[in-house]
C-alpha cells in the first residue's frame, strides 16, 4: 500500500464501492487519480479500500447518495481532503425490476430518490468547485433510459437521467466543466442480487467495460467533451 499522496486529479464517485464505482475507482487510481468514494454500506467501502491498497489517494466516505446533507458533506470532504475538485461520476444507483403493474410505490420512491435526485444533488454541490477546475461530470445511466423497456420505472428513471445530462450540459456550457451521460446495457454486478433469478439470459459485460468508458469520458483534453456514449454486449437488441 502506497503511503505517500499523488497530486493527480481529484474525482468523487458515487456508490463506488462495488460493480461500476468500483471498477472505474481502480482505473483512475492507477492513471494517477486520487478518488473518494461514497456508499450506504461503511463496512464494503472498508473493504474496497483494504482491497485497492490505494492508501491515502482514496477517501471513503459512507452516506446515502439520495440525501443533500451527505451529498454536501461528501464533495466537501474531498475539497477539504485532497484541495480540488476535478471531476465527479453520478454511479450510485437501485432497480426495483417491477412494473407499473406490479410494482410497490415505495420502493419507486427510493429509486426515483436514488437514480435521479442523487445525481441532480450531485451536480448542485459539486458545480462550484467544478468550475474553478474545469472539470467534468459524468452521469451513469442506461440503455433502458435510450430505449423504452416497457412498464418499467427503472426504465423511466434513467430516461429522467438522459433528460439530466442534456439540461446540465446547457447549463454549463460556456463554464468551461464537460458532461458525459454513460449508458451501459446489461452488466454483470451486484445491480441483479435483487432480482428474482439474477442477472436475465443473454449477454452482458463486466463492470469494468463500463469503467473503460467513464475512464475515457474523464481522459478527454481540455476543450473536448464526450457528450454521450452507449455501451451494450455484442448481441443485446435493446
Amino acid at each position: 500500500m502506497s503511503t505517500e499522496r499523488s497530486d493527480g486529479p481529484v474525482t468523487l464517485i458515487t456508490g463506488g464501492g462495488t460493480g461500476i464505482g468500483a471498477a472505474a475507482t481502480r482505473r483512475l487510481l492507477a492513471r494517477g487519480h486520487r478518488v473518494a468514494v461514497t456508499g450506504r454500506r461503511k463496512e464494503r467501502l472498508e473493504e474496497f479500500a483494504t482491497e485497492a491498497g490505494a492508501g491515502p489517494d482514496l477517501l471513503t466516505l459512507p452516506g446515502d447518495s439520495a440525501d443533500p446533507g451527505a451529498v454536501r458533506a461528501a464533495v466537501e470532504a474531498a475539497v477539504r481532503e485532497f484541495g480540488r475538485l476535478d471531476a465527479v461520476v453520478a454511479n450510485a444507483g437501485l432497480s426495483t425490476h417491477d412494473t407499473l403493474e406490479s410494482g410497490d410505490p415505495e420502493q419507486w420512491r427510493d429509486m426515483l430518490n436514488v437514480n435521479v435526485l442523487g445525481p441532480a444533488v450531485l451536480i448542485k454541490e459539486a458545480l462550484p468547485a467544478l468550475k474553478e477546475s474545469k472539470g467534468r461530470i459524468v452521469l451513469v445511466g442506461s440503455t433502458a433510459g435510450v430505449k423504452n423497456t416497457p412498464g418499467n420505472m427503472y426504465s423511466v428513471t434513467k430516461w429522467a437521467v438522459s433528460a439530466l445530462a442534456e439540461n446540465a450540459r446547457v447549463l454549463v456550457t460556456g463554464s468551461g466543466v464537460g458532461v458525459t451521460m454513460v449508458a451501459p446495457g446489461r452488466v454483470e454486478t451486484p445491480f441483479w442480487d435483487s432480482r428474482e433469478g439474477g442477472i436475465p439470459d443473454g449477454p452482458f459485460m463486466t463492470a469494468d467495460t463500463v469503467a473503460a468508458a467513464i475512464e475515457y469520458a474523464l481522459s478527454q483534453p481540455a476543450g473536448v467533451e464526450i457528450n454521450s456514449v452507449v455501451v451494450r454486449p455484442t448481441g443485446q437488441v435493446h
